[in-house]
């Protein structure tokens, strides 16, 4: 199969890159070509079928367990994978979309929500994540289309400036804390199917969520996190914060660009 226009530029317009600045969010359509997105469909679920460890009967799982099936840094098991995820084309739409010069990987991970798997509860991201600003953004890209009974992404646009509910990790109390305060505020809920070959990019702040998937078929879903190429590693804030820095970023000291092994730099002007 020939990726070579994964390393193909895709440009966008100021209205594109003014919407997300407003609203941290983006749905993109036609990003990859039908026939490649197969391709990366075949390459991915091979490798998640091969390192999937879960055993527990979904029914058994907690929430969020029953959310996905996650399996991170894709990119460091196969070199299928580490082509298409280092991707001109998808680095250099995230460093457009935060007008960065440039952007590192933060991680990958296979999102992997089975038929008949529960809720995404509504959360942000950089909860997670040990990083000193808000230029980082999530590529969020469906390997087959995502109807609305597969649960695809939910974001409340603009509520990236919502302080409410940062403190807290993918849950029930963030999926009812969350979506209570969601509901006081003005921000628009964009709740929509995701064609094929379409890709969101979202901020780590921004509040989304996914619904269940009442299909009987696996909604597959790759992600790459995408940062500024200088981005400086916080002090971590609460757990979460301290095993991301450990597995992601190695040997980086707070306070420094983080520029592991890990963190190449996957586009530069």
């Amino acid at each position: 199969m020939n990726l070579d226009i994964l390393q193909q530029p895709f440009p966008l317009n100021k209205a594109q890159i003014d919407f997300y600045k407003q609203n941290a969010f983006i749905k993109i359509k036609e990003v990859l070509p039908p026939k490649v997105l197969a391709h990366i469909n075949n390459v991915i679920s091979d490798k998640v079928d091969e390192l999937n460890t879960q055993t527990t009967a979904l029914d058994e799982r907690d929430t969020y367990g029953k959310a996905f099936l996650q399996i991170f840094n894709l990119w460091t098991q196969d070199e299928q994978i580490k082509e298409i995820m280092f991707s001109k084309r998808l680095a250099q739409l995230a460093s457009d979309l935060m007008e960065v010069g440039g952007v590192r990987m933060y991680h990958d991970q296979a999102l992997f929500k089975e038929g008949g798997g529960g809720i995404t509860p509504w959360h942000a991201d950089q909860y997670y994540w040990p990083l000193s600003t808000e230029k980082v953004i999530t590529a969020w890209i469906p390997l087959q289309g995502v109807p609305m009974e597969m649960g695809p992404l939910e974001f409340a646009a603009g509520s990236q400036n919502i302080l409410t509910g940062r403190d807290l990790s993918i849950s029930d109390e963030s999926e009812t804390l969350i979506g209570e305060k969601l509901r006081l505020t003005d921000c628009n809920k964009i709740s929509e199917p995701f064609d094929i070959g379409e890709i969101s990019f979202h901020s780590g702040w921004i509040f989304h969520r996914a619904g269940a998937n009442t299909t009987d078929q696996t909604r597959k879903v790759m992600t790459a996190i995408y940062m500024d190429k200088d981005m400086i590693l916080k002090e971590p804030e609460n757990d979460g914060q301290t095993n991301d820095w450990k597995t992601w970023c190695p040997g980086v000291k707070i306070g420094s660009i983080i520029d592991s092994h890990l963190n190449p730099i996957l586009f530069e002007r």
